[in-house]
């Protein structure tokens, strides 16, 4: 969709609009879809090149990724059941909990950190830290850290590869094409191994005797 492509949201909202974009894929249930991978590291280019000011950037994103997965905590701690009871719809899906819910297993607490350089799971890890009644004292700090790495690490990572490579307005396509590939990767693995479960003997059985 044209509209979520990182150039086009950076020179139509600006700096606020990249900040807004971080905050509401962080923590709000339906902003599982916006790219803020790409858009993080795309605006770090952007910045280099003079056209944003990185430093408010910076400041602007790593409140706003903690904001957002704070809001999300406190959000699946009030209301976040309900959502394991709502119908699926256009911009919900249950199987997105779900699989969220298998990431939690796998990492425990860690996951507020992994989850932020996984798409899907960066939005609703903090909502089911809520409805899990994690602490927030221990969530906080997985909050800042994860924040922190992960949108100051993928802006410095834009900014100083557009400071150190000529032209590099020229490669902004590919090299987001390359950050989104790699960002997809931990949901394609657990697609493939869901896959393999399903086909495997033991599944099988449970089928017949169902």
């Amino acid at each position: 969709m044209h509209f979520l492509e990182p150039i086009f949201l950076i020179k139509t909202l600006g700096t606020l609009g990249i900040v807004a974009i971080i905050f509401a894929e962080s923590g709000l249930f339906f902003g599982f879809f916006l790219p803020g991978d790409s858009l993080l590291f795309t605006a770090g280019l952007v910045a280099s090149q003079g056209y944003l000011n990185f430093w408010v950037l910076l400041v602007g994103a790593a409140v706003a990724a903690i904001a957002g997965d704070s809001v999300g905590y406190g959000f699946g701690r009030k209301v976040g059941p309900k959502l394991f009871s709502r119908e699926d719809s256009r911009f919900f899906k249950k199987i997105y909990l779900e699989r969220t819910k298998v990431f939690y297993k796998r990492h425990g607490k860690k996951t507020i950190v992994l989850a932020r350089f996984v798409p899907i799971v960066r939005t609703f890890a903090p909502i089911l830290a809520g409805v899990g009644l994690m602490s927030y004292r221990t969530f906080l700090l997985y909050n800042i850290i994860g924040g922190l790495g992960w949108s100051v690490g993928l802006l410095t990572l834009g900014y100083g590869l557009g400071k150190f490579i000529p032209d590099i307005d020229r490669y902004i396509l590919p090299i987001v094409l390359i950050i989104i590939f790699f960002s997809m990767l931990p949901n394609l693995a657990d697609f493939v191994k869901g896959r393999r479960a399903s086909k495997s003997p033991h599944s099988a059985e449970t089928d017949d005797i169902v």
